[in-house]
């Protein structure tokens, strides 16, 4: 086989990319631009869980990693850029599992915060939410249902292109919901044979996965996720009217949020194909012993049926008061009318110590801790949604803190939100972690968020494709543009 075709078979394999030649919109924001690139005395966090390396080298080649190793055994090429390290941390770009390209406000809520007609509406955000994610380590995301899915088609199509800044993305198609949406820019689907010819052509579009949300019925659940397997496409799933056990049954691949907020089968008024009151629903995890056989019962389901779980911490963790901390840059990055709303929402927020929304994360965080060490596959990503505390890449930060303190070790967090959403993506023999071979997507931060794991808001530069990225004149360049555009 000659070189040419030697080339053209290996970047035919899936999810290794070419380097683009980046366009007059990108090359303001980049900060690395060479073809071969040395990191020395670097800190490594390989994302497959083993031990931070010290003083480490690194060689980016023509996008890819060509070599990693000790400094003092792994001299620098003559041709490359040499840059030192020395106090900071790579680690590979993340991947996140739940990630939109839209952001919620209250603009369409009357002055008690009821919806008014023709119900919420949300912003597509595809001009600051790409250059968030990219800006704060996120180099794949799965988009996780779509509102506007030929703009995030489009938005994809120019990032692979080198005419946008933003992350690689798997874009989601438009729900898979019943009746009656939460916001008229859902479609509502008639029946199964509606649902798989939806599955058929957002398929034939470009979307790459499905996610059914909580309206949904068990018939056209089915026949959504036949038809998604029949193309090698997976379904994950926001639900409520169909419960967990119920999804499993019907060959669902991932759940998203985890069961606390989402897994209905416990509400005592819980009726086939209708989805309960969310107090109920919640209501009757409060009163779930988490320890108990049939919490055991419905992780060793998951396992055995390899069902991933998408955690989406932090979403919820904002109802709970004075959560989180509030953050100068993500306040800055707000629109005024979107911040004024977020300031607003959170300071409505009931002042109860333990109360109930601090309950349920507890016992969510307690969940994913009890998942994973029982074999599961847990996910991760910000679900930048809600009252709208949380944005593109700030809020993947702040779920990677979270998985933290809810009894992970910083490595292991690093983990779930690198290698596993690599492997679910079945992407793991090109990222998710830092080896040899693997396409040059990486985070460096300063800092060392192997003990600390807060250091991972300290984001200097995001490689993605060999290519290094300026964090800060990627966020810079959205500031009060978030909720708006």
């Amino acid at each position: 086989m000659c070189v040419a075709m030697l080339l053209c078979a290996v970047l035919s394999l899936p999810g290794l990319q070419a380097q683009v030649t980046p366009s007059a919109e990108v090359r303001p924001f980049l900060k690395v631009d060479a073809p071969v690139v040395a990191l020395v005395h670097v800190r490594v966090v390989d994302g497959t869980g083993a031990p931070a390396r010290e003083d480490q080298t690194l060689i980016l080649r023509q996008g890819r990693i060509e070599a990693m190793g000790a400094a003092s055994t792994l001299p620098p090429p003559k041709d490359a850029q040499v840059i030192d390290l020395t106090g900071h941390t790579v680690l590979p770009g993340l991947v996140g599992m739940h990630n939109h390209l839209f952001y919620t406000h209250s603009i369409h809520s009357d002055e008690k915060g009821a919806a008014v007609a023709p119900g919420r509406l949300f912003a597509e955000i595809a001009y600051s939410a790409p250059r968030l994610y990219l800006a704060c380590g996120v180099t794949t995301i799965r988009t996780t249902g779509s509102l506007e899915p030929y703009t995030d088609l489009n938005i994809k199509r120019q990032i692979d292109a080198g005419l946008l800044p933003g992350p690689k993305m798997d874009v989601t198609g438009p729900y898979l919901e019943g009746l009656e949406p939460m916001t008229p820019q859902m479609y509502a689907l008639r029946g199964p044979e509606d649902a798989k010819r939806f599955v058929d052509f957002w398929a034939d579009a470009g979307v790459t996965s499905f996610k059914a949300y909580m309206n949904i019925r068990r018939a056209d659940l089915g026949a959504a996720i036949q038809a998604a397997h029949a193309r090698g496409l997976k379904v994950t799933g926001h639900l409520g009217s169909v419960t967990w056990p119920e999804a499993m049954a019907l060959g669902i691949d991932d759940f998203e949020h985890g069961p606390v907020y989402t897994d209905t089968e416990f509400a005592p008024d819980k009726q086939p194909d209708l989805g309960p009151p969310v107090s109920s629903s919640w209501g009757s995890w409060l009163k779930v012993d988490m320890a108990g056989p049939e919490v055991q019962k419905l992780i060793r389901d998951l396992v055995t049926k390899k069902v991933a779980v998408t955690s989406t911490l932090p979403v919820f963790e904002l109802g709970v008061p004075g959560r989180p901390p509030l953050s100068p840059r993500l306040l800055a990055s707000m629109s005024a009318e979107s911040k004024a709303s977020y300031l607003t929402a959170r300071a409505k927020v009931p002042a109860v110590p333990n109360g109930r929304a601090e309950q349920l994360l507890k016992k969510e965080m307690a969940f994913e801790l009890a998942f994973v060490k029982a074999g599961g596959l847990l996910l991760a990503g910000p679900d930048p949604t809600g009252m709208g505390g949380v944005l593109p890449g700030f809020g993947d930060h702040r779920e990677l803190e979270l998985l933290v303190e809810a009894g992970f070790t910083p490595v292991e967090a690093i983990h779930i939100y690198t290698a596993n959403g690599a492997a679910f993506l079945g992407r793991l023999e090109r990222i998710g972690t830092l080896a040899p071979g693997k396409q040059a997507d990486l985070v460096v931060v300063k800092g060392d968020p192997s003990k600390k794991i807060e250091d991972i808001e300290n984001v200097v530069t995001v490689f993605k494709d060999g290519l290094g990225y300026d964090s800060a004149r990627l966020i810079e360049s959205v500031r009060g543009h978030v909720g708006i555009r």
